[in-house]
């Protein structure tokens, strides 16, 4: 409060700092509340003066200084100036007109109570003194952000959403000593505070607050308190004719009225020509004073007022005739405030007044039969709360509902329970009952539930099921000749069409009437629009999509659909994981969930590409959780291409842990979903990982059949990423068999096929589906070299001698792990400069994956523990069956691709890739040339391996992880993370990540 005294001040303690200085007198004025004691406390703290004597005089309570001159330099602070007597306003100008030298007064009061407004010190005009200086310095309410500090102080660190703390404000006027009391209400109320808006509007009024209102008002005439009442019934600032209308009092009597309450500040004059009271919440305690009876007239004369006012705020109207006892004006009221409110765009604020009404005990039938379309068209609009449903279920069980009324609200409540909810069967059933039971009484909103039906996204139905609802949906709407609806009709059919990849779908989306001037028709081609847009990005259209979506979001926002405008939103997060802008997109996912907290099916997106950026970051838990969409709703109800991209994340996770067989089955139950839908584009996020489950598991058949109901599923579609998928799922196939029979020349040709998934990944651009296949090359051409050294000829007959060398390599690696790796990488050693036992144990193993050994030829071949978990997989067009020449396979090439590699991982921000990345080179990379002979030393800081290990380990992952992503023995791990800890003083493994 003291820095708004700003000069001021400053004058004052100039005046005290120097004894020759002219004196000061500074007037210090504001309205109950505001804060003037306080501001001269701090006053009598100012650290320039400080042998200067403080003074204190409170007028009214008999403390008073004497008035003769006190012989030094001092300050006087004289507060509640407007209390003062006759007497005592003599004395106190006697002092201040005595003020010496060296000295310095100030005087607070309250302006709305001074016996003659203007005049602190009495109705004459001060003798002031020559030297004297007077200031006035005038006390204003906190702003918003002020209010938002106060409440983080007395609440705690957040103090509530920002709707709570502007209602705060809005309701305190800013008045700081009604922002501390309500705030004090608030702490103190059980159950606890939540940080709600409606909470701080249901507090209540604060006791001093309301005393002093009270007070004022019933100082007045009985004549004149009806004037005050009304204010309190218009809770806001009103003109002086509605205020006298309002309280019937007549034109004279009520100016009579109005001029008494602001003389005794019952009132004020919040704005020119508007009359009100000083701290809104005031209102609601002189209301409740109120005789009933007469509140009653007050709400039906206030009810009329403001049916005059332009625009009408029919919700205030609505509330006055409740309140006055007329429920058919009131719900008459609410149906307009809720047109009024849908046809410019403010969807919630209807959904929110609907639900309130339709939840009141005594709704009559027609009035709920009026009521409840319009709730379910605006929740179906805009973004619903869950109570809308649990609304809506209730009311198409009453069978005094018109059948029309009854299919259209079941219409709505199926699309609620699809697009919003996620309850995805649910929806379907009460939208097939909906389009029977609309067939023959209202066709347009028939073609709207089939139209609905036709949509793809949905578990459950497969591609024929909706192609055959399309037909109908498309006779339905003709039936019809609603233009609005064959617009809706040909949006979904844009995103069937777009679905499966059919050559006519961009043709489709030139059809949708974006030029419009219906806004029905608009509000559906912007739909149209962003189903296109979702469509191309899962497609692998990324160029396309940006397009797509800047005209979809654009007719979303001029026709109010801001449930359009959110899914727009999820859909560019997508393309902004796929493409590689990953800068922050961790912070705007969590931002779009938090936006969309009361509807956390709209930001499944979000959920999961959270998760995906957890998973290449190495954060495995919040991973889980992200994916698992924390738990908000089921992920089986997910959309199936977003469920199979979860899954396809989760099956990685889970071959990362060495979970095969839990990984297998994962893979079988995703890869189900998706064959019944019939969509095989949406097949991309999930095959490459669905593939090296089942093939690890020792499921060659299932693999191979899924790679070939794949690829048959596909046929000549135009589908980018799904057929970069394709080849990914051919190359995985193709390693682990060529693993499994020890056979280089396979593992070559598989190579060879995850450059050409690679090839077509940079084409997207999809840069960390690229980066993982091309690291999946290099470590084939790794371990082909390998099992060539162990003595593989690549031929069908020497495959068992082959496959027993690789084998051999697995087993040394698991063995060498805890031999050589404690003898070895224990020490401080720099892993990037050496290639100690362990390092080659482990490296030769998992030149194909990332595990150690498991021992014989099953070593060699889950050496591809994590190609698909870890580093991706990838394949060819041909199948992967013809080897490249030895030539062009080298390991000096492949050691270039994963250096590459682990610098595009690096960039990315793929934390967990990237350490993975520069483990395997460290398995095959020589000893840098001129190093000292020995080991460095790191005594005092972290190894580069001590460091990788430290960073995984802050990041959730367990030893056995950890030493699979760097292969390493866990016993390795667990003495790296032993001496990370002690050099840095970390306290725990989660502690790690506050000190590296």
């Amino acid at each position: 409060m003291i820095a708004t005294c700003g000069s001021a001040r400053r004058s004052l303690a100039r005046a005290l700092a120097d004894p020759d200085a002219g004196p000061v007198l500074l007037y210090v004025e504001g309205a109950a509340g505001l804060g003037k004691t306080h501001l001269l406390s701090e006053l009598a703290g100012l650290p320039e003066a400080p042998d200067v004597a403080r003074l204190w005089w409170r007028c009214g309570d008999g403390q008073r200084v004497a008035d003769e001159p006190w012989g030094k330099p001092a300050l006087l602070l004289v507060d509640d100036v407007h209390r003062a007597d006759e007497d005592e306003l003599r004395r106190l100008r006697r002092v201040l007109e005595g003020l010496e030298p060296g000295s310095a007064a100030a005087v607070a009061y309250r302006p709305e109570e001074l016996p003659v407004p203007g005049l602190p010190l009495g109705g004459s005009a001060m003798a002031y003194p020559f030297r004297l200086t007077v200031l006035t310095h005038r006390l204003a309410p906190w702003d918003e952000e002020r209010v938002r500090r106060a409440a983080a102080d007395v609440l705690g660190e957040s103090g509530g959403t920002a709707e709570a703390v502007g209602t705060l404000h809005e309701r305190t006027g800013g008045v700081p000593r009604a922002v501390v009391d309500l705030l004090a209400l608030l702490r103190e109320q059980r159950p606890a505070f939540t940080g709600t808006a409606a909470e701080v509007a249901a507090a209540g009024v604060p006791t001093r607050l309301a005393e002093l209102v009270l007070s004022r008002t019933y100082a007045l005439s009985p004549a004149h308190r009806p004037l005050v009442w009304a204010a309190a019934v218009l809770d806001g600032p009103a003109a002086r004719d509605e205020l006298i209308a309002v309280s019937g009092l007549g034109a004279v009597p009520g100016s009579d009225a109005l001029l008494r309450a602001l003389e005794s500040a019952a009132l004020a004059e919040p704005g020119e020509g508007r009359y009100g009271f000083a701290v809104p919440l005031a209102a609601a305690a002189v209301r409740d004073t109120v005789p009933g009876p007469v509140r009653q007239d007050l709400h039906r004369r206030a009810a009329g007022v403001l049916s005059r006012r332009q625009p009408v705020a029919w919700t205030a109207v609505g509330e006055h005739h409740r309140a006055a006892g007329d429920d058919r004006r009131w719900l008459r009221a609410v149906e307009k405030a809720a047109e009024s409110a849908a046809a410019s765009g403010r969807h919630q604020e209807a959904i929110a007044l609907l639900e309130r009404t339709l939840a009141a005990p005594g709704i009559p039938p027609q009035a709920r039969a009026r009521l409840a379309p319009l709730l379910a068209r605006n929740a179906v609009t805009g973004l619903r709360s869950d109570q809308t449903v649990e609304v809506l279920a209730q009311i198409v069980q009453d069978a005094d509902l018109p059948p029309a009324v009854r299919g259209e609200l079941r219409l709505d409540l199926g699309l609620m329970l699809s697009n919003q909810m996620g309850r995805f069967a649910d929806g379907w059933r009460v939208l097939e009952i909906a389009a029977a039971e609309l067939r023959e009484v209202r066709s347009v909103l028939a073609a709207r539930a089939m139209a609905a039906l036709v949509t793809p996204y949905w578990p459950g139905a497969s591609l024929d099921v909706h192609r055959g609802w399309l037909i109908k949906a498309v006779a339905a709407a003709d039936d019809s000749g609603d233009e609005a609806m064959r617009t809706a009709v040909l949006a979904n059919q844009v995103g069937l069409a777009m679905s499966w990849a059919d050559p006519e779908a961009w043709d489709l989306v030139e059809r949708l009437p974006v030029q419009s001037t219906d806004p029905a028709c608009v509000r559906q081609a912007a739909r149209g629009l962003c189903n296109a847009a979702d469509s191309a990005v899962w497609l692998g259209f990324y160029r396309r999509v940006d397009g797509l979506l800047a005209e979809g979001r654009e007719l979303a926002t001029r026709s109010g659909a801001p449930y359009t405008e959110h899914s727009a939103s999820g859909t560019r997060l997508l393309q902004e994981w796929w493409t590689g802008q990953w800068l922050g997109l961790a912070r705007r996912c969590e931002e779009f969930i938090a936006d969309t907290a009361d509807m956390p099916f709209l930001a499944s997106d979000a959920y999961v590409v959270r998760g995906l950026l957890a998973v290449a970051q190495g954060d495995w838990g919040e991973a889980r959780s992200w994916l698992s969409q924390r738990g908000t709703f089921g992920t089986e109800n997910l959309p199936v291409p977003l469920g199979a991209t979860a899954a396809g994340a989760v099956i990685r996770l889970t071959l990362a842990r060495q979970e095969v067989a839990d990984a297998a089955e994962q893979a079988r139950a995703a890869w189900t979903v998706v064959a019944e839908k019939g969509v095989w584009p949406w097949a991309a996020e999930l095959a490459p990982w669905a593939v090296e489950a089942l093939a690890r598991a020792g499921d060659t058949t299932g693999a191979q059949a899924m790679v070939r109901d794949f690829a048959q599923g596909l046929g000549a579609a135009d589908a980018p990423a799904a057929r970069a998928a394709l080849v990914w799922s051919r190359a995985v196939l193709a390693e682990n068999e060529a693993l499994a029979q020890g056979k280089p020349s396979g593992l070559l040709a598989a190579a060879e096929s995850y450059r050409k998934a690679a090839a077509a990944y940079a084409e997207l651009p999809r840069p960390y589906s690229q980066a993982l296949t091309t690291e999946c090359a290099g470590r084939c051409v790794l371990a082909a070299d390998a099992v060539g050294e162990a003595g593989g000829d690549g031929e069908p007959g020497g495959a068992g001698g082959a496959a027993g060398a690789a084998g051999a390599a697995g087993a040394a690696g698991a063995a060498g792990a805890s031999e050589a790796g404690e003898a070895g990488e224990a020490g401080e050693t720099d892993g990037a400069d050496r290639t100690d036992g362990a390092d080659k144990a482990d490296g030769t193993q998992a030149a194909g994956g990332e595990t150690g050994g498991a021992g014989a030829a099953e070593g060699a071949a889950e050496g591809a523990v994590d190609g698909a978990g870890a580093h991706g997989s990838g394949a060819s067009a041909a199948g992967g069956s013809a080897a490249p020449a030895g030539g062009r396979a080298s390991t000096a090439s492949a050691i270039a691709e994963l250096e590459s590699c682990a610098q595009h991982f690096t960039d990315l921000g793929a934390v967990w890739d990237a350490t993975r990345a520069r483990a395997l080179l460290r398995t095959r990379q020589p000893a840098k040339k001129g190093r000292p002979p020995g080991r460095p030393s790191h005594s005092d800081q972290l190894s580069p391996r001590e460091a990788e290990v430290a960073q995984l380990a802050s990041s959730g992952l367990t030893n056995r992880e950890i030493a699979a992503t760097l292969h390493l023995s866990p016993r390795t791990v667990e003495q790296h993370i032993a001496g990370a800890m002690r050099k840095t003083g970390a306290l725990s493994r989660r502690d790690l990540v506050h000190r590296l």
